[in-house]
């Protein structure tokens, strides 16, 4: 039985900043970021992307940067995204294979450079890669098939976890890529490379920015709904991180971030895993705009956000102001 007011005031413990503090119910702390990092091809490279104001692409010596950077900061891990060459994109992605390809030169040089001080984190789909933009593998009627989709996949990921990453990604959205992934993982002596799945990932418009920064936006073909979640359903996101989860996922991802929070309640209150949020390309735009008009002021709307995740369940967010938010942590 709660008191009644007077005798309960609850404004009581919010009169001073040492009481605010000492009742704070959640915390969060550069431990809790995940900073997604876009690489591209050269030396000494910086290309700022138009629709994310404030995030650029770097060549891999400057993701090296970024990553001695993120461990200065105390952030635990970084997500890396590929802009790949458009002469090395192809209908079947089959740059996703080689073993020198962008994203694995820049596994390399960022683990050469900080050995374990930091996690890597890598995209598993085949969207940076193809001709047509999709995730996958596209039959003669447009439709993307999902078993041999899956196969390449498969490869992509033994690819990424033999130059080093910690953790794989898969954002494909292919049924049945997680246990098929697990099993080549095991089978090739990478039992302790994670797998966390984007396992409640929506066809979304909050994505546009990203496909810029990947170079896809003006090459997709159609669009992603086969595969990626309708936005009016929440009990699907349970059966697919239920799928994902059996078939040997670490943890899970829900994407988009603050537009699907209920989504991240209700699995981390379903499944008590780890489960991560990720603040999309048009969420950060939309609060840069909002920034840009006057409309709000960054660092509280930054904070406020992230803390909303955490709030909600999660025990991360993989978020484009991930080195902002640190450095305002670490005051």
């Amino acid at each position: 039985m709660i008191a009644s007011y007077p005798q309960a005031r609850l404004r009581r413990t919010r009169a001073t900043a040492w009481s605010r503090a000492l009742h704070r119910e959640v915390l969060i702390t550069p431990a809790d970021l995940i900073w997604p990092l876009f690489v591209t091809e050269g030396t000494g490279v910086e290309q700022p992307i138009a629709s994310l104001p404030g995030v650029s692409r770097w060549s891999v010596d400057g993701m090296v940067a970024r990553a001695r950077e993120a461990v200065d900061l105390g952030i635990p891990c970084l997500a890396l995204f590929p802009n790949t060459q458009a002469e090395r994109r192809s209908d079947d992605g089959r740059e996703a294979l080689n073993p020198d390809n962008l994203m694995c030169r820049a596994i390399r040089a960022i683990r050469d450079a900080c050995g374990d001080a930091i996690g890597i984190l890598t995209d598993v789909a085949l969207d940076p890669y193809t001709t047509h933009g999709q995730d996958g593998l596209v039959n003669h009627a447009g439709y993307v098939e999902n078993d041999a989709t899956v196969e390449v996949l498969v490869g992509q990921s033994l690819n990424q976890a033999a130059a080093g990453a910690d953790i794989i990604a898969p954002s494909d959205m292919m049924d049945g890529r997680i246990g098929a992934i697990r099993d080549a993982l095991e089978g090739a002596s990478h039992a302790n490379v994670q797998i966390m799945s984007y396992a409640a990932k929506y066809a979304s418009a909050f994505y546009g920015p990203f496909r810029d920064a990947v170079g896809s936006r003006g090459l997709l073909k159609g669009d992603k709904k086969t595969y990626q979640m309708d936005p009016g359903n929440a009990e699907e996101a349970l059966r697919e991180v239920e799928l994902d989860l059996a078939e040997g996922a670490d943890s899970v991802m829900v994407k988009p971030g603050l537009p699907y929070l209920d989504i991240a309640v209700r699995v981390k209150e379903a499944f008590g895993v780890p489960v991560f949020a990720y603040q999309v390309s048009g969420e950060y735009a939309m609060i840069e705009a909002a920034v840009a008009a006057g409309a709000g002021e960054r660092d509280a709307l930054v904070l406020e956000t992230l803390l909303a995740f955490k709030r909600a369940g999660c025990s991360g967010v993989l978020t484009y102001h991930a080195a902002h938010a640190a450095r305002l942590l670490n005051r």
